[in-house]
């Protein structure tokens, strides 16, 4: 397994609006040292958009969090569409890395980390999806009558038991998730 932290869409117009957005910074951040620590290449996601709209490049709440402790030997791929791999060079970014299972966090559990899952698989990758490491909007999804914490325990067990075409799904808590053994 040659893996990737894959940090999708934490931003700081996104980090108070999802549930338990610091904290989920945080272990994020943690995870990303121990990438780092091990070899581990860190990839960071910026969703952005047009100008004037929530995600436009140039709006200071676009730039992802200063929580995450990026460094400069991270690489930060911006995106437009919720599928990460969607008019990106994500795809190449991995494949000069010869990576092939991305350790998938960050936000939105409903959109962005379950369509660049899904991707990633489609695209071969296996997928080792941090259980406690991606969120969606603190105040779940009230059209589905779900809570926060219930959206995030439904898309871990869809995106780990549905049969994907590429790769395999495999969930995982940040607190044992191992990125190399030197």
């Amino acid at each position: 397994m040659k893996p990737a932290l894959v940090i999708v869409d934490m931003q700081e117009v996104l980090i108070p609006l999802v549930w338990q957005g610091a904290e989920l910074a945080d272990r994020i951040a943690a995870l990303a040292r121990d990438a780092r620590r091990h070899g581990t290449p860190v990839l960071a996601l910026q969703q952005i958009g047009p100008s004037g709209s929530m995600f436009d490049p140039d709006a200071p709440g676009t730039r992802l969090s200063a929580r995450l402790g990026l460094e400069p030997t991270d690489v930060v791929v911006r995106k437009t569409a919720t599928d990460a791999f969607y008019s990106t060079d994500l795809a190449v970014l991995l494949t000069e890395r010869e990576v092939d299972t991305l350790v998938l966090t960050g936000v939105a559990t409903d959109y962005c980390v379950d369509a660049t899952a899904r991707a990633a698989v489609s695209h071969g990758l296996d997928v080792v999806l941090v259980s406690d490491g991606h969120a969606g909007a603190a105040g779940g999804d009230p059209v589905a009558g779900l809570s926060a914490e219930q959206v995030v325990d439904r898309h871990n067990r869809i995106l780990s038991t549905a049969i994907h075409p590429g790769g395999t799904v495999r969930l995982c808590p940040a607190a044992e998730v191992v990125f190399g053994t030197g």
